[in-house]
């Protein structure tokens, strides 16, 4: 090797040196990754990630449909085996892109919906009015008249649509059945109270006696969500006793049966949650602990021979899995204390959720080298755009991928249209083919709804 070539060579290389206090943590008895291993995941669903980013680019949003559909199918048998009258409700809001609703709902999953901009996607696929539940805050009276000509299930969320409600029911003539949404207290902390009615406060039954005045509606089934990524199965366990207790106290009253109990999602799926230390394999309970729970509280509760409907309405534990992410290194540099950090070019506009989870992130390709303490942040001109605050990788160089996994929920419908364009979103199919599942986006997309005002066009710029 020539001088010259030596030169160049060590220049490429070279970093200055830095003096960096040693940081030790807990030790850790349990199996994983060592600190100075990063797992290598170099292909998805059986697809070569380099083969990925060269058609489609980076960042890329990758789905498995064979991933998705084994998740549904496994929650859908852990409770159909315990009991014989279950419906699974998919949650549009967890993710909404056209392709994933679309497998769902040929496993069998009815539509959750939480808004107008849903019930309006459910209906363009074609989603019939007797297979979508409308739940939400905010329910706009066209939106709600529309629901009940179409023989949709509402969940009364507050008075003032009990009133709306009513109205509607006078002007098409008829009595309408709704459900009634609660908020309970199910032992677990935080208490969700935001939605529905109070049930141990009396505010539920006030609601109830408010509709019986009304002569309008008629109640029957009961709703209750009791929050996210609920860890305990036994929550579960008594918000069924509540709401079955409640139930049977309505019918003892007015004459209403429970037709259907419906309790919402909330079921956790492998993401890690900040502030926990253990691989999500060792937290998470397993959903068939969820339906023992559940089920169990059913059958214990329950009057003999009544069956009611169980209504599921789940999200994260059904696409969360079958998500992931490529991204690519577009920057390097070392922090002024001497951490190293990396410029990605995926952030937060792209993975909302990082500001609760802890991803699963591997390398893209082997890298050789020690690990050491990293930080990961996006492209937005923000200093909270961070993905990874302490994470330990090798030395990583501009273009290398990494791979963020479990980003199925929540992330395509609360990325942002900010700073940068959202990237092509592709399918993985069970044959091991490559869909196409949403364009990337370019100016039009930004600039399409936007109108300039003549006045304003730019002929010419002249200094100011």
């Amino acid at each position: 090797m020539s001088t010259a070539q030596y030169s160049k060579e060590q220049s490429e290389h070279y970093e200055k040196p830095m003096i960096r206090k040693l940081k030790s943590g807990l030790m850790n008895k349990f199996a994983g990754a060592s600190p100075n291993q990063r797992k290598v995941k170099s292909e998805i669903a059986g697809v070569a990630v380099e083969d990925l980013v060269a058609k489609y680019g980076s960042p890329l949003f990758v789905y498995s449909e064979r991933a998705l559909r084994r998740k549904f199918c496994s929650m859908k048998q852990a409770f159909t085996t315990r009991y014989p009258n279950v419906t699974l409700g998919w949650s549009y809001k967890t993710n909404y892109l056209k392709s994933i609703c679309a497998i769902l709902h040929q496993e069998g999953a009815i539509a959750e919906l939480v808004s107008k901009m849903e019930y309006d996607k459910a209906k363009a696929l074609g989603v019939e009015g007797k297979n979508i539940i409308l739940n939400g805050p905010h329910k706009p009276y066209a939106t709600l008249e529309k629901a009940v000509r179409d023989g949709v299930t509402i969940n009364v969320d507050h008075l003032d649509e009990i009133e709306d409600l009513e109205a509607i029911a006078t002007q098409l003539g008829q009595t309408i059945s709704v459900g009634i949404r609660l908020n309970l207290d199910a032992g677990i902390q935080p208490c969700w109270s935001r939605f529905g009615f109070n049930l141990e406060s009396g505010q539920a039954m006030e609601a109830v006696h408010r509709i019986v005045t009304g002569g309008k509606l008629r109640i029957n089934g009961l709703h209750s969500h009791i929050g996210t990524f609920i860890m305990e199965p036994e929550a579960y366990a008594r918000q069924v006793e509540k709401m079955v207790q409640l139930g049977y106290e309505i019918e003892s009253l007015y004459g209403w049966r429970m037709d259907y109990i419906d309790i919402g999602g909330g079921f956790p799926s492998r993401s890690r949650l900040k502030g926990t230390y253990h691989a999500a394999e060792v937290l998470t309970p397993a959903i068939d602990d969820y339906a023992d729970a559940i089920c169990d509280a059913l059958w214990a509760n329950l009057k003999s021979g009544h069956i009611p409907k169980l209504i599921l309405e789940s999200g994260r534990a059904v696409v969360d899995e079958a998500g992931s992410l490529i991204t690519s290194v577009c920057g390097t540099k070392r922090l002024p204390d001497g951490t190293r950090a990396y410029v990605i070019d995926a952030g937060i506009n792209l993975l909302f959720t990082s500001f609760w989870y802890n991803f699963d992130i591997a390398l893209g390709q082997p890298v050789i080298g020690e690990c050491e303490p990293s930080v990961l942040y996006g492209p937005m001109c923000m200093n909270i755009d961070v993905i990874a605050e302490s994470i330990a990788l090798p030395a990583l160089s501009r273009g290398d991928r990494l791979v963020v996994s479990t980003v199925g929920a929540y992330n395509n419908t609360q990325w942002l249209q900010f700073i940068e364009y959202r990237p092509n979103v592709v399918l993985i199919t069970e044959s091991g083919d490559v869909e196409l599942i949403r364009e990337a986006e370019d100016l039009s997309d930004l600039e399409r709804r936007e109108r300039l005002p003549a006045r304003l066009a730019i002929t010419s710029l002249e200094p100011v």
